[in-house]
C-alpha cells in the first residue's frame, strides 16, 4: 500500500542534515501511527505536524529544517503532496502534559528524522476543532483502537486546552455533545 504521508516524511529525511523531532497529528498520526488504519487514511495529501512551546525558538531557528521543508515541497509539487502544516501546541486543541504521553510512530528507514504521535485522546481532542465528517469518522476509528480508554478520554476533555477562537470552541463544545452521546451507546 502506498502512504503518501510516509512519502511525504521519507522525502523531508532525505533533505535533512541534522536530527529533528515532529509531532505529528492528523490523518497521517492515524496513518502511520496504528497497524489498522485503512487505505484513505493513507491518501492524505499533506503532514501535520505541532511545535511544543518548549521547542518553539529552537524549531524557528532551525535553518536545516526550513531548508529541507521547501526542498520537499518542491520535489513533491507535481504530485499535489506536501508538509506545510505546523501549528504551534496552544493553536491546537490537546490536554495538558500531552507531551508526556506521545508515542514513537513505527516508521523505520528514516535517518534524522524521528517521529512521534500524541495519545490516543489528544488525537481524538485535535479532531474536536472542527464538526466534520471526516474528522467524526477518525475519532470514531480512535475509539475502536487498543489503546483507547473512555476514562482518560472523559478526563482529557473535562481539561483541554482550547485555544481562545471562538469558532474552535463552539466546535470543541458540538463535539463534546455528539463524542457524550456515541460513547454512551457503543
Amino acid at each position: 500500500m502506498t502512504s503518501n504521508p510516509l512519502r511525504i516524511l521519507q522525502v523531508l529525511d532525505r533533505h535533512l542534515t541534522r536530527d529533528l523531532e515532529l509531532y505529528v497529528y492528523g490523518r497521517p498520526a492515524l496513518a502511520l501511527g496504528f497497524p489498522s488504519a485503512p487505505a484513505f487514511l493513507h491518501a492524505t495529501m499533506d503532514v501535520d505536524a505541532i511545535l511544543p512551546t518548549r521547542d518553539l525558538k529552537l524549531f524557528e531557528a532551525n535553518e536545516d529544517f526550513w531548508r529541507a521543508q521547501e526542498l520537499t515541497n518542491a520535489e513533491l509539487g507535481d504530485s499535489g503532496l506536501y508538509f506545510t502544516h505546523l501549528f504551534e501546541e496552544r493553536q491546537v486543541i490537546l490536554a495538558p502534559g500531552w507531551l508526556d504521553r506521545v508515542h514513537p510512530l513505527p516508521v523505520s528507514g528514516l535517518r534524522l528524522l524521528r517521529l512521534y504521535r500524541p495519545a490516543t485522546e489528544d488525537l481524538i481532542l485535535t479532531k474536536m476543532m472542527r464538526v466534520d465528517p471526516q474528522d467524526r469518522a477518525d475519532i470514531l476509528f480512535l475509539t475502536e483502537q487498543t489503546d483507547f480508554s473512555r476514562e482518560r478520554l472523559q478526563a482529557a476533555v473535562g481539561y483541554a486546552a482550547i485555544p481562545d477562537v471562538p469558532e474552535l470552541r463552539k466546535a470543541f463544545e458540538v463535539n463534546k455533545l455528539w463524542l457524550l452521546e456515541k460513547l454512551l451507546c457503543q
